[in-house]
């Protein structure tokens, strides 16, 4: 496939779950229909391999799986961006370089992990990985994950020093940071939220989109919170993003992607399979996010279910899944 520009990479790259089969291993056919179902559904970008794939639960080979079949079904319709980090940096290259080969538009790279880097451990991390391929990439930066915030000063030596490194998602709730990398980077800088209800805020001071894992669930609305920005609809946009609130809420209520795939197994989309140590939500955070899908019309109302009607929550009138975006929020 062709790369594109990299300056054209915005909007809602949505970060893909990994499909299992009930023994456990990929679910090649279940990835590629919903890939396809993203993009009928407008996302303008695909990630598979990041967070809410649960790549440290993969092999390495498994990794280059995944992106082998994400890339073919993708055919270079939108955007590939697939995550390639390890807290190895041998690995990191081996990854990055298959996607590379694979054509992908650019690499996202996890801030190492665990390893709680200096930041002048993470620069020459970074600057390694860069001079070891040519495929533009994305620094995630996810200190919740991480145990360590990539700061903004180190961001801008890179942003300097390597051509390639052309973005970052920020999963980070510290919003001066994220002005700060914005500031001293450049406004040209690729930002993307990788935080659910800051998703609109960051488009509000320049992000260039978001990596949002409720895109898996509502992609075309999660899409069209940026298309509303985009197109200078800010009003419409401030609906929807309360319109998301609780649905981005409940998908964290324990760890992603836990929540987020047993709301994909209740909507027939994938079967509830996950690898240890992640598993379903307790029974009582199944029963909340229930009441949730419910309010949004995703599925019946149970008795006593009280999600304080989510549907209405953005005052928009999307009842019944964002039926004013055209949207697939009642599709199973």
């Amino acid at each position: 496939m062709q790369r594109r520009d990299p300056s054209r990479l915005r909007g809602s790259i949505v970060p893909m779950v990994t499909p299992f089969r009930e023994d456990g291993s990929i679910d090649d056919r279940t990835l590629v229909d919903l890939i396809e179902w993203q993009i009928e559904s407008g996302s303008h970008g695909i990630s598979v391999t990041g967070t809410t794939g649960e790549p440290s639960s993969l092999s390495l080979e498994e990794r280059e799986h995944v992106m082998e079949v994400a890339a073919r079904a993708v055919a270079g319709r939108v955007p590939f961006v697939p995550g390639t980090g390890t807290n190895n940096l041998d690995e990191t290259i081996r990854l990055t370089r298959v996607a590379e080969k694979l054509g992908a538009d650019a690499a996202l790279v996890i801030v190492p992990y665990y390893n709680r880097p200096s930041q002048e451990g993470l620069y020459r991390y970074f600057r390694a990985l860069h001079d070891a391929v040519e495929i533009p990439i994305i620094i995630y930066n996810i200190p919740g994950r991480t145990a360590v915030n990539m700061e903004p000063a180190t961001m801008a030596r890179l942003r300097r020093d390597c051509r390639r490194i052309i973005g970052a998602k920020e999963s980070n709730k510290d919003f001066e940071h994220v002005s700060k990398v914005l500031h001293q980077c450049g406004r040209d800088f690729l930002v993307y939220s990788g935080i659910e209800l800051l998703c609109y805020p960051m488009l509000a001071i320049g992000g260039a989109g978001h990596v949002s894992a409720t895109g898996n669930v509502f992609p075309r609305e999660v899409a069209d919170l940026y298309n509303l920005v985009a197109a200078g609809r800010w009003a419409e946009a401030i609906d929807l993003h309360y319109f998301l609130l609780p649905m981005n809420e409940a998908l964290f209520l324990e760890t992603n992607p836990g929540p987020l795939k047993w709301v994909l197994a209740q909507m027939g989309k994938i079967k509830p399979v996950w690898r240890p140590p992640l598993c379903e939500p307790s029974p009582e955070n199944q029963q909340r996010i229930r009441a949730v899908m419910a309010s949004y019309g995703l599925l019946p109302a149970a008795p006593g279910d009280a999600a304080g009607s989510a549907a209405q929550a953005g005052g928009d009138g999307r009842a019944g899944g964002a039926a004013g975006t055209g949207g697939e929020g009642g599709r199973a």
